[in-house]
């Protein structure tokens, strides 16, 4: 794997779970990072001043994810303080869980911003600045559920499905200009946002947290086991290298075996 020592990554959804996970990957091997989402203000400048420590340059961007002005400045924030955006990772998301009957419009609303339209966005603004430079890697976070459906989530498979297109069609767009754009599928992690799922699943379906754990999410997963935060992130780095160059407009699953099936 060759060196990404110096690069610029500006990764969104990332003041917990995967996002942060990423990012610390990252600096771990010398890329400066942006990190942005929601939080406690005191310990997501923890967090940042952690990433810090690794001796790299972190900065926090508090852009609303369903705001495209805060999104265009998120970019050219991280290219003016950092001086270019090499890697892109689109990680921000939510999750409602409900019959589609009952579904809220605004959780819809919600829901189809972040998990998709965002990406569109960060897209937008950062694809001419690789392209300026001759390099970039954008890496889109899908799910299972953008290659498969679970009842009561009508909302989120439809924007990871969404994603997943747009990462083939992007792809296509930038695939001379040594930029690659690739979508990871992992399986559940458990994760603040899992968290909230076993908990809303439960309540959906009148079954307890336990079996929602046991006869929902790791049953689709062959292993048994949830994907941890740190295999997402080697993925990630994976994605990122010389080695991966010529992996563009692929989503790359880490399920368990689940879209096996």
């Amino acid at each position: 794997m060759s060196t990404l020592k110096g690069k610029n990554a500006v990764i969104t959804g990332s003041t917990s779970g995967i996002g942060l996970n990423i990012a610390k990957a990252f600096a771990e091997k010398g890329l400066n990072i942006v990190i942005n989402g929601f939080g406690d203000k005191d310990d997501i400048e923890k967090e940042r001043q952690e990433i810090e420590k690794m001796g790299v340059k972190a900065i926090y961007h508090p852009a609303d994810m369903t705001e495209p002005e805060e999104i265009e400045d998120l970019i050219s924030t991280a290219n003016k303080e950092l001086g270019s955006v090499d890697i892109l990772v689109n990680n921000a998301g939510i999750q409602f869980v409900s019959p589609v009957d009952e579904f809220p419009i605004e959780k819809w609303d919600a829901i189809m911003a972040i998990n998709l339209t965002s990406s569109f966005h960060t897209i937008r603004s950062a694809l001419p600045l690789m392209r300026k430079n001759g390099w970039g890697r954008i890496i889109n976070m899908a799910s299972a559920h953008g290659l498969v459906a679970s009842p009561y989530k009508s909302a989120y498979v439809a924007a990871k499905h969404g994603i997943v297109g747009m990462t083939k069609s992007i792809a296509l767009e930038c695939a001379e200009d040594n930029v690659t754009v690739n979508a990871i599928c992992p399986g559940y992690v458990k994760t603040p946002l899992v968290e909230g799922q076993i908990k809303d699943t439960a309540k959906a379906r009148g079954i307890s947290e336990d079996e929602v754990v046991r006869d929902v999410l790791l049953k689709a997963q062959w292993t048994k086991k949830f994907v941890t935060t740190e295999q997402v992130s080697e993925l990630a780095l994976f994605l990122c290298s010389d080695a991966a160059e010529n992996i563009t407009g692929s989503h790359v699953s880490i399920d368990g075996g689940w879209t096996s099936a």
